[in-house]
C-alpha cells in the first residue's frame, strides 16, 4: 500500500511519539516562520507557508492538530504568532486568520490524502486554493468585528498579499515534491 502523505512515507509507521513529536515540531516550524518577514511595502510572513507544506506533508488530522497546538501555545502566552505575538492575536483583526489556519492545514492534507497533490503543478494548485479559502474566516473577521467595507478588505487585506500567497504555494509544492523524490530515491 502506497503511503497518503509524505511523512508516512518517510517514517513508516506512525507511533503516538512520532506523531506528538510531529505536533511539537510542526508548531515549532510554524511559529518560526510566522517570525520571517519578506516583502515591501506590505511584509508578508512565511507562516502560510509552513502551514501548507505541515499540512500536505503530514495529512488532514495529523495538521489540523498540529495548527490546535499551535493556536494553543499562542493563547498560553508562548510570542508564536507574526511579530512575536500572543494570545492577544487571537482577539486582534488578523484572528479570523489565525482560527482559518486550522481550515487551510486540514484542506491541504485532505488534498494530500486524495492524490489531489502529487506532482509540483497539482500541489501548487492545492496550495493556491487552499490559500484562497483562508481569506473567508480572514477577513469575515474583520468585517464583522472592525465593520470593514468589501473595498477596504480588498485593498487592505487581500490585494497585497494573493501574489505572495501563491508564490508560497509555488514554493510549498515544491518543497513537498523534492520530499517524495527524496523518499523515493532512498527507497530504491
Amino acid at each position: 500500500m502506497r503511503a497518503q502523505v509524505l511523512t508516512q512515507a518517510a517514517i513508516g509507521h506512525e507511533t503516538l511519539l512520532h506523531k506528538t513529536a510531529l505536533v511539537l515540531g510542526g508548531s515549532l516550524f510554524i511559529a518560526l516562520a510566522a517570525q520571517v518577514s519578506v516583502g515591501w511595502p506590505v511584509p508578508i510572513t512565511l507562516q502560510t507557508l509552513a502551514i501548507l507544506i505541515v499540512g500536505l506533508t503530514f495529512g488532514s488530522r495529523l495538521a489540523a492538530v498540529t495548527l490546535l497546538a499551535y493556536l494553543a501555545q499562542g493563547a498560553a502566552g508562548l510570542p508564536v504568532f507574526a511579530n512575536g505575538m500572543n494570545g492577544v492575536a487571537l482577539m486582534g483583526p488578523t484572528a479570523g486568520f489565525l482560527f482559518g489556519f486550522v481550515g487551510m492545514a486540514w484542506l491541504a492534507g485532505l488534498a494530500a490524502e486524495k492524490g489531489l497533490a502529487r506532482g509540483v503543478v497539482s500541489t501548487a494548485l492545492v496550495g493556491i486554493v487552499v490559500s484562497a479559502l483562508l481569506y473567508i474566516p480572514g477577513l469575515a473577521w474583520p468585517a464583522a468585528m472592525l465593520g470593514k467595507t468589501l473595498p477596504e478588505l480588498w485593498a487592505g487585506w487581500m490585494a497585497p498579499f494573493l501574489l505572495g500567497d501563491a508564490i508560497k504555494a509555488v514554493i510549498a509544492a515544491m518543497v513537498v515534491w523534492g520530499g517524495w523524490k527524496a523518499v523515493a530515491a532512498v527507497k530504491r
